[in-house]
């Protein structure tokens, strides 16, 4: 995993983190998990794009997307979405 690549998952205060995966810390700290990861999304296309891992309640991986540079004119083409 690159440095940049992003995790949203559920903490034990019920709050959806969304988190870098070289962070000792939360990024931001959202109400639901869509909200976490449009937050993630956003600032994955501004730091140059990356993978977003998402984890369900049973902090299982539910899904993983790769996110493309904001200004990238020809994104890769992701095979699960």
């Amino acid at each position: 995993m690159k440095d940049r690549d992003r995790m949203v998952y559920r903490r034990k205060d019920g709050t959806w983190a969304n988190e870098r995966n070289d962070a000792d810390k939360a990024s931001s700290l959202h109400g639901t998990q869509g909200e976490a990861e449009r937050a993630a999304r956003a600032m994955l296309q501004n730091q140059g794009g990356g993978e977003l891992i998402t984890k369900g309640l049973d902090g299982r991986i539910r899904s993983k997307d790769t996110i493309p540079p904001g200004r990238d004119t020809n994104p890769p083409r992701d095979t699960e979405h």
